[in-house]
């Protein structure tokens, strides 16, 4: 009998534990699996689960491999590559306008300098 309510309460754990993992879960399929996912964000989640089945695919469709976790760990190869590329031009980007504004604030001191030495020579 004790095994048989120890059961029951095992059941009854598996069905809450499913049920909030159900609310608030957005469903995704990612290379013919389907994922439920959590998050704040239903259209975000959505969106880079597309981005990840869009990768997935094109590594397969160019690679003779069907082993999927071979598939996924080429395709995350593929994003992080992405990734680093768009770091190092978001980067560079920064260091150009940080570089750029350092020109303007000194351009802006030395013409205020030279303002203060033209009014001195007017009044003088």
């Amino acid at each position: 009998m004790q095994q048989a309510s120890a059961a029951e309460k095992s059941r009854q754990e598996i069905a809450a534990r499913e049920a909030g993992a159900q609310a608030g879960a957005v469903v995704v399929e990612i290379y013919d699996q389907v994922y439920q996912l959590r998050g704040t964000d239903s259209a975000h989640i959505e969106r880079l689960a597309a981005i990840v089945d869009s990768k997935m695919r094109a590594v397969s469709a160019h690679g003779a491999t069907v082993d999927s976790l071979r598939v996924a760990v080429l395709a995350a190869l593929n994003i992080a590559d992405e990734l680093t590329s768009l770091r190092t031009r978001y980067d560079a980007v920064y260091n150009t306008m940080t570089q750029t504004q350092s020109v303007r604030t000194r351009a802006g001191s030395l013409a205020g300098m030279l303002d203060e030495v033209l009014a001195e020579r007017k009044a003088g």
